[in-house]
């Protein structure tokens, strides 16, 4: 199967953006290379601007950019949204100015960079802005599409991104708020998101092989939340599991756990990065030893 990083579609995405919008601009905090803007700063180079390391100078200049009519999309490591808070709060969110974030090396497959680069609470802090639109695709195609949609909303939009190459699936609807439903099933539910849907594919797998019919949900939109498709599967289904390569608090789990409230299910559980940093490793091991392979996800379920 093909692979490729979502980072590197989303640079291949707003480069399409770009010839198709005459109003899309992109700037950068001096990490052009890394976050695969360098591709529209070759081909649109009086439409991308380096602001150095600088994010919040960046979003601020973002910010005025929009209200003249331009749809900014600014990117950086998603470990630098903190960098920027004050200003995509107060700047871009309580005036809901039109300003997309592209925020790229996100979760613990980052690796070597260790903790201090590992973004592991960015959706969180995205999550509980209002009038922001969150955005974690599973592959390529789905980044594609998540920022087609980014350039049509008109608001503020988070779009993270991942360093490491993960599959490329066959195409599947795409709705903004509305998730998809990966496999059905009825022994249980696995909610995910981003590239662990990889991970969760190979659990499904594993569990299949030992008896357990799982389904296997993708959230590709965190923010506005497909609360109507989490009820439907954890009622259906009676024990649920969310998987995410993510802090457990803030994330994907504790979406589905708010569209839950009340339902009095039978199990409940979130997989994720517990209270605690990253560390320095190669993407694989950090996977294992943080319990998100496919295997250690379906350890997990088969105990339940």
């Amino acid at each position: 199967m093909e692979k490729k990083a979502i980072r590197v579609a989303y640079g291949e995405a707003i480069v399409k953006l770009g010839e198709k919008n005459d109003k899309v601009v992109v700037l950068d905090a001096d990490l052009a290379a890394a976050t695969m803007t360098n591709g529209f700063k070759k081909a649109y180079p009086d439409r991308f601007y380096d602001c150095g390391i600088a994010e919040a100078n960046m979003v601020d200049m973002a910010a005025g950019m929009s209200t003249m009519g331009l749809i900014p999309f600014c990117s950086t490591f998603a470990v630098f949204a903190g960098r920027s808070y004050d200003q995509i709060r107060n700047g871009v969110c309580y005036p809901n100015f039109n300003v997309k974030f592209g925020f790229s090396h996100a979760g613990i497959t980052l690796g070597e960079d260790g903790g201090s680069h590992q973004a592991i609470e960015d959706i969180a802090i995205m999550r509980v802005l209002p009038n922001m639109t969150v955005f974690v695709p599973s592959d390529a195609t789905e980044c594609y599409k998540c920022v087609e949609a980014a350039a049509e909303i008109d608001g503020p939009v988070f779009i993270r991104t991942a360093r490491l190459p993960s599959p490329v699936y066959e195409e599947r609807p795409f709705t903004v708020g509305k998730g998809n439903v990966i496999k059905d099933g009825k022994d249980c539910v696995i909610f995910t998101c981003g590239i662990m849907l990889e991970h969760c594919l190979e659990a499904v797998q594993i569990l299949a092989d030992n008896g357990i019919d799982a389904a296997l949900v993708s959230h590709h939109t965190l923010k506005p939340f497909d609360e109507e498709l989490t009820r439907e599967y954890a009622a259906k289904c009676g024990k649920v599991f969310t998987v995410e390569e993510h802090s457990i608090i803030g994330g994907l789990g504790d979406a589905v756990a708010s569209s839950l409230c009340g339902m009095g299910l039978k199990h409940f559980e979130k997989i994720g990065i517990n209270d605690e940093f990253g560390q320095s490793g190669k993407p694989a091991d950090l996977l294992k030893a943080y319990g998100l392979t496919g295997a250690q996800i379906a350890e997990r379920v088969m105990k339940a």
